[in-house]
């Protein structure tokens, strides 16, 4: 059998409009085929995980029933009569939750890049499935939990390997309703669009900085053994590459959940518009940004106030910034420029903050125009570009590995 990485080629798009084009005629009419969902779900996770893979997609299956297990557990200790909602029980689901994950993160740091036997493709997104689903059976946002809709959740296969991150409440209102013929001839009027871009992105100016571009800048960099404007080339061509690469995955995903009549949030919202590093996080990888502020930064920043940790809130506010960035860097890879980078964002963030409410007591003096949010943008896009520099590893590769050249 032969194994597809999703949207990795034209085949599997084949494969996906003959599989979805039941499904599109059945919402058309005003039914949802449920049961033929799964049945497609079930053979795109075999094209993905199935074939030289088989041993990813037993870790999947193993990963799956322990996390179903775990959720259905705490859910039912939560919402049962006169739950205690203990901090410990739940403090302790949250690690079970993640444990799996830290174990497929952290064996390649101690075992010589050695992988994880458990690890799978999109171990991470679903944990932060799991992990959320978790805080909200807490916090009693989630009322009742099902456990056949929570694996059809966690196991929605347009998003499985890289996301968008969806939430399980936003997500069971659109699986359970069938929208209204007008409204679904919208989403495949999107989806469509959609799925066209990521091409265009993916497929052509992905390639273009990646494949083409790339190797030439990055041979010259290296020839220039240390610092040059080959470095800063670099720089910018990895920053397209990443993007394009990305956004065209991250469109695929969406427009294959708009034509299922699933309604998944975008990913990206034109990021190197962004006037200031708070606004770059709001519209880049939204879906991971949204999940490290709701479910860490926030609840860090309650922790620390309700325990009085620190007097100021600035503080807290800033303590926390860098912790959430250095989690996302560790979440990433356990490397130097991983976690440089969430550090590098954490700073940012910081130092960002400080200079909105310097503006905001002096907006008397500091001049705010068109001109000034260019060379906002400007700055922005730099300081972003100068961090997926650092993210690239390519640093590393140029002052600490083997020369090639």
């Amino acid at each position: 059998m032969r194994w597809f990485v999703p949207y990795g080629n034209p085949t599997y798009f084949l494969w996906l409009a003959l599989a979805i084009i039941p499904l599109m005629i059945g919402l058309l009419y005003g039914r949802r085929f449920r049961g033929y969902q799964t049945l497609i779900s079930f053979f795109f996770l075999l094209l993905t995980f199935g074939g030289p893979n088989w041993r990813t997609g037993i870790a999947l299956i193993g990963y799956f029933i322990y996390q179903i297990l775990l959720v259905s557990g705490y859910s039912y200790y939560r919402q049962r009569k006169g739950s205690a909602n203990k901090g410990w029980v739940f403090i302790g689901a949250v690690i079970l939750a993640i444990l799996p994950l830290v174990i497929v993160k952290v064996t390649p740091a101690i075992e010589n890049g050695r992988q994880s036997i458990i690890g799978f493709l999109g171990i991470s997104y679903i944990t932060f499935k799991v992990v959320q689903t978790i805080m909200e059976t807490r916090d009693g946002i989630i009322k009742e939990f099902h456990p056949v809709l929570f694996g059809q959740f966690l196991l929605f296969f347009p998003t499985i390997s890289s996301g968008p991150i969806d939430r399980y409440r936003r997500f069971l209102t659109d699986y359970e309703k069938v929208p209204p013929q007008s409204e679904y001839l919208n989403l495949i009027q999107t989806g469509v669009r959609y799925i066209f871009t990521g091409f265009v992105y993916k497929f052509i100016l992905a390639y273009f900085f990646g494949t083409m571009l790339m190797p030439i800048v990055e041979r010259r960099a290296l020839l220039a053994h240390g610092f040059s404007w080959n470095i800063v080339a670099y720089m910018y061509v990895y920053s397209m590459d990443l993007f394009f690469d990305f956004a065209g995955y991250s469109l695929f995903a969406v427009g294959i959940s708009y034509l299922m009549g699933i309604k998944t949030p975008m990913n990206f919202n034109q990021p190197f518009k962004s006037k200031n590093i708070k606004d770059f996080w709001n519209r880049w990888h939204m879906t991971l940004s949204f999940w490290f502020r709701d479910y860490i930064f926030m609840r860090l920043v309650f922790f620390f106030m309700k325990h009085k940790v620190f007097k100021s809130r600035v503080t807290t506010a800033n303590v926390c910034y860098v912790i959430n960035m250095l989690i996302m860097g560790f979440w990433h890879g356990e490397t130097w420029f991983y976690i440089t980078y969430g550090l590098f964002h954490g700073v940012a963030l910081v130092i960002n903050d400080t200079w909105l409410r310097y503006k905001k007591k002096h907006q008397a003096v500091i001049p705010h125009n068109k001109l000034t949010e260019l060379f906002a943008i400007f700055l922005t896009f730099n300081v972003v570009c100068f961090s997926f520099l650092i993210f690239s590893g390519f640093l590393n590769t140029l002052f600490f590995g083997p020369h090639r050249f």
